[in-house]
């Protein structure tokens, strides 16, 4: 999840990579994202502990020290992140048609605070759900509302959750019913990028290798990549340092054993430059065009790197 990311593993599909004309005729078929009616935040119980902005609403400055874990705090940190994957996994069972947003909001509410835990994006900044899910040209921070999913719609399902002191965040692209081959070509370019962006991190790895690699698979692909939302620093804060830049880059720094950090690029068919709705979080495209993304939490080990939010 990439809030304050403004600068400042699903199933792989086999999917011909030729052809961008099947994007632009999805794109024309399909009716424009509507805004529909936001229910009132969900209630959480006074014995769950609580992030620190939870009460305030306020959106804190990225933490400026890169989150690394001892042997019991990277316990807590596989525990949260492991919750994030189940809660994860059961949103996606919901998908279907005629299914509104807020009711998988209500569904992954229930499940984290049945946990113990917090949904970690309620009321950071002031957002007003517990998850985040970004319907077609919605390139991130889509706010839960009444809409129902529509056949052919894919929709990102952001999940993260705060549980004994460390948050836990990870998204998936699902279909909604059958969907056009350019949305698949789509959501799977998007994996594929995550895999790259993956597979470049171990320790003593210069972070800008992750844009570097998410770059060349946008490109095989022809999609544009987002500039505007990064990867993060995770663990006791939602949002650190460093920033993780998902395209082509030379920014400084490299990766250390015991640091958590997300990835979680966004390619789109067409401009991946984003307007914002009145909310000020919602972020679409401005063509128009589909947009997806996929993250997981990892670790930097001493030999390589783990995903801590894989599905079990």
């Amino acid at each position: 999840m990439v809030y304050a990311g403004r600068r400042g593993l699903s199933e792989l599909l086999s999917i011909d990579k030729g052809g961008d004309d099947q994007s632009k005729q999805g794109k024309s078929k399909r009716a424009p994202l509507e805004p529909g009616t936001v229910s009132p935040p969900r209630p959480v119980p006074v014995t769950i502990p609580r992030p620190p902005y939870a009460a305030s609403g306020r959106m804190p400055d990225w933490d400026a020290r890169p989150q690394r874990h001892d042997a019991a705090g990277l316990e807590k940190m596989r525990a949260a992140c492991r919750l994030a994957a189940q809660v994860l996994d059961h949103a996606g069972t919901l998908v279907r048609p005629g299914v509104t947003t807020d009711e998988i909001d209500e569904a992954v509410h229930d499940m984290i605070i049945a946990a113990g835990a917090y949904p970690s994006p309620l009321n950071y900044g002031g957002f007003p759900k517990s998850v985040c899910t970004s319907v077609n040209e919605c390139i991130c921070h889509g706010i839960p509302d009444s809409r129902p999913l529509e056949e052919g719609d894919i929709v990102n399902i952001d999940v993260t959750v705060y549980l004994n002191g460390y948050h836990g965040d990870t998204s998936r692209m699902f279909a909604v019913g059958q969907i056009s081959d350019s949305a698949t070509r789509l959501c799977t370019a998007t994996t594929e990028a995550l895999m790259a962006g993956i597979q470049a991190c171990g320790p003593g790895v210069r972070f800008a290798s992750i844009g570097n690699a998410i770059q060349k698979v946008a490109d095989s692909y022809k999609f544009s990549l987002s500039r505007t939302f990064v990867g993060h620093g995770v663990g006791t804060v939602f949002h650190a340092y460093p920033h993780i830049l998902h395209h082509r880059n030379n920014e400084p720094g490299r990766m250390e054993p015991g640091m958590t950090f997300t990835i979680e690029p966004m390619l789109c068919e067409g401009s991946a430059k984003e307007k914002f709705w009145s909310d000020q979080w919602t972020a679409v495209t401005i063509d128009g065009g589909l947009s997806a993304q996929q993250e997981h939490t990892l670790l930097i080990t001493d030999s390589g790197v783990e995903i801590l939010t894989v599905s079990q």
